[in-house]
């Protein structure tokens, strides 16, 4: 009989295809080495336009499309601070105050 495996969805949800990933990350390297290495990299093109958007921007933009535009754990934790004790009852109200008219005196 043969033995069931065991899949563990959460996991195999939330990181990519391995080999999805390494074609990818090969292929952002490769245009960063370009761009870095030789001059004609940095420029425009008159077909696509902006050469290091094309080469750098968009497969770094995919490898971080494949991990589903998640944040750094870093990035994520920074902006978070101790949440304050929540007080009951109503929230407390400004007592009004008159309004004052200032009239210009014409001199």
């Amino acid at each position: 009989m043969p033995q069931r495996t065991v899949v563990d969805r959460s996991h195999s949800a939330s990181t990519p295809d391995p080999r999805v990933l390494r074609c990818v990350k090969q292929v952002a390297l490769a245009g960063l080495a370009l761009v870095l290495v030789w001059p004609a990299a940095r420029g425009h093109s008159a077909w696509i336009g902006w050469l290091p958007l094309w080469l750098v921007g968009m497969p770094l933009s995919a490898w971080w499309a494949l991990y589903r535009f998640r944040l750094p754990a870093a990035w994520r934790n920074r902006g978070r601070v101790a949440a304050a004790p929540r007080r009951r009852g109503p929230q407390a109200r400004r007592p009004r105050r008159p309004v004052r008219l200032r009239w210009s005196r014409a001199a």
